[in-house]
């Protein structure tokens, strides 16, 4: 149940929305030339790569009791709010190598990805943008395949949980067993 919960959290809805609020300017609501292709094809790109970045960031309570936000690297972690350098020598490496990106993570990335491409291509002017003459299968293809993934992500994100919490999570609370 709490993976259920979580899902919200891992599910890409910043890009999402900023998707939602630039598409329709950036399409010309779905009558495209050639400049509304371009520019909607790179905000699609840098929001995909936003995507899969954001899915290694992470927030950590640290042993002080504040709230570290960072991103995971192969080697460890990268912590972005250190307020200068003898905070950051409280922490010892094997904390920064323990917070290092898994193998888990990458699937995590590629299925946000997924989840923002589908829901990206399911919006009326970008289908009319870039598929103005789809055929009846295209159609039913882009209407319905945001639901098939959303609903195989969900299973992948619940299936294969992630610790990381990304940027901008503030539950500092210990978890307790119930008794």
């Amino acid at each position: 149940m709490s993976s259920a919960a979580n899902l919200a959290q891992l599910l890409p809805t910043g890009t999402l929305l900023a998707h939602q609020a630039l598409s329709p300017s950036f399409t010309n609501h779905g009558k495209c030339d050639a400049s509304n292709q371009w520019l909607t094809t790179v905000m699609v790109i840098i929001l995909t790569t936003l995507c899969i970045l954001f899915s290694f960031t992470d927030s950590v309570l640290g042993r002080d009791q504040k709230l570290y936000y960072g991103v995971a690297t192969p080697r460890g972690f990268n912590v972005f709010n250190f307020s200068d350098e003898e905070e950051k020598l409280k922490w010892t490496p094997p904390e920064f190598r323990r917070l290092r990106i898994r193998p888990l993570e990458f699937l995590h990335a590629i299925f946000t990805a997924l989840v923002f491409l589908t829901v990206a291509f399911s919006e009326v002017g970008l289908q009319s943008c870039f598929f103005p003459n789809a055929g009846k299968n295209t159609t039913e293809l882009l209407k319905n395949l945001p639901l098939g993934i959303t609903f195989l992500s969900s299973f992948v994100f619940m299936v294969f949980p992630t610790k990381r919490k990304g940027i901008g999570h503030t539950d500092t609370t210990p978890r307790e067993k119930l008794t």
